[in-house]
């Protein structure tokens, strides 16, 4: 079924009480109304969607409910709507994908309500129109999400049992965390990496941390000012704080037991952070317990305190200034005074000055974040209600009501107050960076608890100070260490059991109404479920304080808003064991580790996709440029709605503010691919130059072996030239057979050979080369005459005349001519003379 687009003909205002009522609406026009939905044509897909959900849902995920022929309010889009252990799913109906806006975990889920709203006839309608069963979920990551539901189909009222139910269960162990286990996302012990911190931060990075050290309590070690404690090894002295203590070397144990009993829940102020170079550092604790009067002191905490401000290195005699850092206002750490805490004194604290950063509390983020969202819903260019903020009231409400002011919608975003706690938070951690960095001053930070706007600025100020917290290894660091370690309550602060159960925890059941922004027409918004009283969305605006200064130094940082955005969605939907609990003795108890899966696996196995070239790492990242620390002035402090996270839903186009660094990427993703394929041709150049000098190795080698063996031919052609000759002279004739072989002979009468027979034959065979112009043959042999020897005349002749002959018939001339041609010499007179003017040896050795 078409599902129709147009959003020109939204009702905005809803009832807020139970029973179904007539709503003041505006003018539906044409079928582009949510009355022209046809739903007895919305087919159930039971088994398609369930075939085609298998492949989106997770390890260990299972479906509770299925709810077929829903509608997404926001987009007109029709799909199924399914409630699984883990998620809220919502499959289109068209494409068989998943909708992200309609895909929300149920850990992220902070409302859900019943809304029935109906609609007058209008004068052409006859009848009644049948009431709207709308379901409206409010989501902790900005997003307020409304589902259509078929008319007398109870799929509704099915959804919204799932949902009682599965979103805020009553114990820890019924979370999915538990029920997918560790799968491939394996964990170690997060004190390991702890202790790994504090061993970089001593300037002891050789030594590693081990079980075994844990164990057996090894890890006390010491630099010349700080040391490691384990005063608080099995969580005695404060059940908050982490295993291990980073504290002042002149403190002894037993003193910091003393002074933790004047700190409120025995949060004892502990370094966080030192400078590696002046010494100076950053100490957190909560409110002293100073009392109505303000008079109460205490010698151990007093001395604990000064032990912070040690000798500044080159001065004499000179120690460090101590500032004592309220993140509270004023009036309010006075009001805390009737409960008996309240804040310090300079005068009872060696050289400190004490300064109120005026944040406000836990209750005042929560209330704050909520104007934002229902202001992002409201003016969004898709709202809840499925209009644009164009369309509603006729495109009146974008202006305010009034063309003439369009200011209204900004100090509507000014009215949800968000962007100025920001603004204090990004303010004050910078002031403590630059008293830190500028001054070498020493600072103490605390707020009533000390884990929540403490933890804030502590932990913003090492991100200022510290290039190593600006790379994501740091930033897991820093964020294991400030917000895990020092018990931040996560439990609390998400709505979630904790590990003695829900405790007071109960969930909303009733019915409410669709939250309405300033702009439209306000209504009573449902009471706050009791679960909320103490949720707060202080690490939410910490990661939004640290994407402000990666919108400032785009340089610095190795991370991009990418990674900040997928890690706060990860810490919402408590997928993970990592943000489970309150505190690290919760979680140790809980076995937290071994029983479920680890965020920063997770991260890790997604880059590892794409290595450096995953959205996760930001593309101007230069190290170099930012090597110190990072000091923004204060007009530089102005915050801005963070795009990705704030407006993804509502202005999903808008919220693209990263275009330019995905365009960036892609760019770097290209060179570093035309590098690897320049590489690679290089490789292969080198490959093909190393077999042209082989080649041209080789050939010099045939060319030397060719050169010899001319050089033999030479020498061959010399040398047989040079028996030729040698032969000629004896009075021999050599000459030539048609198969090359060369045959030497005599005349068959050597009686009748004249005396110089050989030279005239010799000079005649000379000029008959000559004349002919052939040259000798170089591969001339001399074949052997064979035949009978003793039927031979001339054999005869030799036995006769040769003197060399024995007389019993033996030859004492073994290797003679004769013996070796197989014919016998014996009775030629022989040109002796010709011989002797032969010289041999230069016909050999060198050339004629």
């Amino acid at each position: 079924m078409a599902i129709p687009r147009s959003r020109s003909a939204r009702s905005t205002v809803f009832d807020d009480s139970s029973t179904p009522c007539v709503a003041v609406s505006e003018k539906l026009e044409g079928t582009a109304s949510w009355d022209a939905l046809e739903w007895t044509k919305i087919e159930p897909v039971s088994r398609a969607s369930a075939q085609s959900l298998e492949q989106f849902l997770l390890e260990s995920e299972r479906v509770v409910v299925e709810g077929y022929g829903v509608v997404l309010v926001n987009t007109d889009e029709a799909g199924t709507l399914f409630v699984t252990n883990f998620r809220l799913l919502f499959l289109s109906e068209g494409s068989r994908n998943l909708i992200a806006l309609g895909t929300i975990p149920l850990a992220t889920i902070d409302k859900f309500s019943k809304v029935t709203m109906k609609v007058p006839p209008t004068p052409r309608q006859y009848e009644k129109l049948r009431p709207r069963r709308l379901l409206q979920i409010i989501g902790k990551d900005m997003r307020i999400v409304v589902f259509g539901f078929r008319p007398q189909t109870k799929q509704r009222r099915a959804v919204y049992e799932a949902l009682v139910k599965c979103t805020r269960p009553t114990r820890l162990w019924d979370l999915y965390a538990f029920s997918c286990g560790p799968s491939k996302y394996t964990n170690t012990d997060p004190r390991l990496r702890v202790l790994n911190e504090y061993f970089r931060l001593l300037g002891m990075k050789a030594n590693q941390a081990s079980m075994t050290m844990i164990e057996e309590v090894s890890y006390t070690l010491s630099n010349d000012q700080w040391r490691i404690s384990c005063v608080n090894s099995n969580y005695a002295l404060c059940p908050t704080y982490p295993f291990a203590l980073l504290v002042p070397k002149s403190m002894r144990d037993e003193e910091l037991l003393q002074a933790s009993t004047f700190r409120a829940r025995c949060r004892l102020p502990v370094i966080s952070w030192c400078h590696p170079e002046t010494g100076a550092v950053l100490a957190r604790s909560s409110q002293p317990l100073v009392g109505l009067m303000m008079n109460m002191r205490s010698n151990t905490d007093e001395k604990l305190v000064a032990a912070l401000c040690t000798q500044l290195s080159g001065a004499k005699d000179q120690r460090r200034k101590l500032y004592i850092a309220d993140a509270r206002p004023r009036k309010n750490a006075l009001a805390n005074g009737a409960m008996g805490g309240g804040s310090e004194s300079s005068s009872n604290y060696f050289q400190s000055e004490i300064v109120f950063f005026g944040i406000d509390n836990i209750h005042a983020m929560r209330e704050s974040l909520a104007r934002l969202r229902d202001y992002v819903d409201t003016h969004g260019a898709t709202s809840s209600d499925g209009l644009s903020s164009f369309l509603r009231h006729g495109g009146w409400t974008w202006g305010g009501g009034n063309l003439s002011s369009m200011s209204a919608s900004v100090s509507t975003l000014g009215d949800t107050g968000w962007l100025i706690h920001v603004q204090s938070v990004l303010a004050g951690s910078a002031w403590i960076a630059a008293r830190v960095a500028l001054e070498s001053a020493s600072v103490l930070v605390h707020c009533s608890d000390g884990w929540d706007r403490t933890t804030q600025l502590v932990s913003l100020a090492s991100l200022l100070l510290d290039p190593f917290y600006r790379t994501i290894q740091g930033f897991q660091a820093l964020v294991e260490k400030d917000w895990l370690s020092f018990g931040h309550p996560f439990s609390d602060r998400v709505g979630m059991p904790n590990l003695f159960g829900s405790g007071e925890l109960t969930r909303q059941t009733s019915v409410g109404n669709l939250t309405s922004s300033p702009v439209r027409n306000p209504s009573p918004s449902p009471a706050p479920s009791s679960h909320g009283q103490h949720s707060s969305p202080i690490l939410l605006q910490w990661v939004d304080c640290v994407s402000q200064l990666l919108r400032m130094y785009p340089f610095a940082f190795e991370f991009s808003s990418a990674f900040l955005v997928d890690f706060v969605d990860s810490f919402l939907s408590c997928r993970f064991g990592n943000f489970l609990c309150n505190s690290e003795k919760e979680r140790q108890q809980a076995g937290i580790s071994e029983s479920c899966g680890c965020l920063w696996a997770y991260l890790d196995d997604l880059r590892a996709s794409e290595g450096s070239f995953h959205v996760h790492y930001n593309a101007f990242y230069d190290p170099l440029k930012h090597e110190g620390p990072l000091l923004p002035p204060a007009a530089a402090l102005a915050p801005t709605l963070w795009p990705q996270f704030h407006l993804r839903w509502a202005c999903p186009l808008e919220a693209q503010a990263g275009e330019l660094e995905i365009h960036c990427r892609n760019m770097s993703k290209k060179i570093s691919e035309l590098h690897k394929a320049k590489a690679v041709a290089e490789m292969k150049f080198k490959e093909t130059t190393a077999s042209i000098e082989s080649l041209s190795a080789e050939l010099c080698s045939e060319k030397l072996a060719s050169r010899s063996a001319m050089d033999l031919a030479k020498k061959a052609n010399k040398e047989s030239t040079a028996i030729k000759r040698a032969i000629q002279s004896l009075g021999c004739k050599v000459y030539t057979t048609g198969d090359s072989d060369c045959i030497v002979g005599i005349e068959s009468n050597p009686t009748e050979i004249p005396p110089k027979l050989f030279f005239s034959i010799s000079e005649k065979e000379s000029e008959g080369n000559a004349q002919s112009g052939e040259k000798p043959d170089v591969s001339e042999s001399v074949a052997d005459m064979t035949g009978d020897i003793s039927s031979n005349p001339i054999f005869r002749i030799c036995e006769s005349l040769c003197p060399l002959r024995t007389g019993d018939g033996g030859c004492r001339w073994p290797n003679a001519g004769c013996a070796q041609f197989g014919s016998q010499f014996i009775g030629l007179r022989a040109n002796f003379d010709a011989f002797d003017r032969l010289y041999i040896y230069d016909s050999y050795f060198q050339s004629q």
